[in-house]
Parts: C-alpha cells; structure tokens; sequence
C-alpha cells in the first residue's frame, strides 16, 4: 500500500476520535452525518448525499479553490459542482476538528492528485499540462448544519501561503478507481458497525 491509498484509508480516523468523546445526540448526530457524506463523495455517490435525511432543501457551498471563488446553492447547483471535481482524487488529513450546534469546523491539509491540465484550468500554476501533481494547502472547512443534523452547506477557505505542489510519478499514484473503491469498503464498515439509518438524529 502506497502512502496515497494509506491516506485514503486514515482520512476520517480525527472524526472517529472526536465521535468516541462526544455524548450530545446532535453532535453524534452530526459528526455521523460528516462521516458518511466524506465517504459518499469519495464513492461519487451524490445523489445520496443531495438524499433529504443528509442535506437541507437548499444547500449553500461557498469554495475558495485556486482563483475562481464561487458561490453554489441549491442541490442542483451542488450536484453540478461534484460532477466538475472529474477523476481528481482527493482526501485530507491533518485536522483540527470541533462540534457544535450549529455544525463543524475542520481546520485541515487539503491534499488532490490531478492533471496538470485540470489545474490549470482552476487557476493553478504548473508546469506541464500532461503532468501529474500532488497539491496540498491548509484549509478550512465550516460545514453548518440544521437542528435535524443535516448538511445546510460547505464554506471552504484556502490558506494560499500554505500551498504546496510537486510532481509525481504515475506509478506511485493511486487511482480515482481505487479511491472510490476504499471509501465504499469504509462505508460498509460503517453500516456494519452502526446499523442502518446511523447519521439521522433519533433513528437509534
């Protein structure tokens, strides 16, 4: 196992952590819903994330990636952003994450592997368009959330001092394949260990 697939794989260990220690049922509730929603996306399953027991009825995402910030909302909108991401493979690590009522805030490494000509084409400066890069920056992520702990929007903020980008052999790198492959195996675990309907506040 490479060191990419191996950071798939540990990418929600801090939720994990932070859920063992928290009591408050919305907070669980909340954290369950992250959990899940970081795996569906990893997945490309969308559609359940845009499901009305995981996201509001009209999400706002506010995403200040490389030099086109935007403003998205409703689900249509999200959908569209997802399917723009393309065959990126995306995960993070490193977090500083927090609970509350109103939803959570991750303080993280944003790290994707992608083509040069697909970074380009978000503002970023590299070198060759056939290029294969790891990029990574600090970020933070203020995902709010409603009473029902359900996902209002995603406000993501790129520290643009921290980005980091360097060319990697495509023999080491991990495919958007087996990245989607690693997320539905850890979504599997999830159910197995929670049962069904384990993100929705009440349901256990």
């Amino acid at each position: 196992m490479n060191r990419f697939e191996q950071a798939v794989y540990d990418c929600m260990i801090p939720t994990a952590t932070l859920l063992e220690r928290t009591t408050n049922p919305l907070h669980r509730a909340i954290l369950l819903n992250f959990w899940r929603h970081v795996h569906l996306e990893g997945a490309g399953d969308y559609d359940t994330i845009l499901a009305p027991d995981m996201i509001v009825d009209h999400p706002v995402y506010r995403v200040s990636w490389g030099a086109n910030p935007a403003v998205i909302e409703g689900k249509a909108g999200v959908l569209a952003f997802y399917n723009s991401v393309g065959e990126a493979v995306l995960w993070h690590s490193d977090d500083r994450l927090a609970v509350n009522d109103w939803g959570i805030c991750d303080e993280i490494t944003f790290h994707q592997l992608a083509n040069g000509a697909d970074l380009r084409a978000i503002g970023y400066d590299v070198e060759k368009a056939d290029g294969l890069y790891h990029v990574s920056s600090r970020q933070a992520f203020i995902w709010p959330y409603d009473d029902q702990a359900r996902l209002a929007g995603e406000h993501l903020y790129e520290d643009k001092t921290s980005l980091k980008i360097e060319e990697v052999d495509r023999a080491e790198a991990i495919t958007p394949a087996r990245v989607r492959e690693i997320h539905r195996e850890r979504l599997a675990e999830l159910t197995a260990a929670r049962g069904d309907r384990y993100w929705v506040l009440g349901a256990r």
